[in-house]
């Protein structure tokens, strides 16, 4: 039981961050974008560049290393490289990877470039 309100949490918060990325003018190309090298929550793109977003739902105050593991980063890495790889249209854009946090209020908290 306690997994399955992890899960739905976590699901409201991506679905709420896809809201608070399109009232931004974010155009979502894929959500839960799963590949055999990894994973990100939200791929999206807006102007020229193609932002891939690892939502996490949190109740506490932690930093975003505390919250990524080094093993999911690069998870969420080799998707986005795999994403790029099929979507020959997008080889020309820049890149990057955005961090949303969606606290106990459910307001979204968006951190830019949290991968370098």
């Amino acid at each position: 039981m306690h997994y399955n309100l992890r899960y739905k949490f976590g699901i409201l918060a991506e679905k709420i961050a896809i809201i608070f990325l399109t009232i931004k003018g974010y155009k979502i190309l894929e959500w839960r974008y799963k590949t055999h090298g990894g994973e990100v929550d939200i791929i999206a793109q807006k102007s020229h560049e193609i932002i891939f977003i690892e939502v996490k739902a949190r109740k506490t105050k932690l930093l975003i290393e505390e919250v990524l593991r080094p093993q999911q980063i690069k998870r969420i890495k080799r998707a986005a490289e795999i994403f790029i790889a099929k979507n020959p249209r997008f080889h020309d854009c820049l890149w990057r990877f955005d961090f949303i946090e969606v606290g106990r209020f459910f307001i979204p908290k968006h951190h830019k470039n949290f991968i370098s």
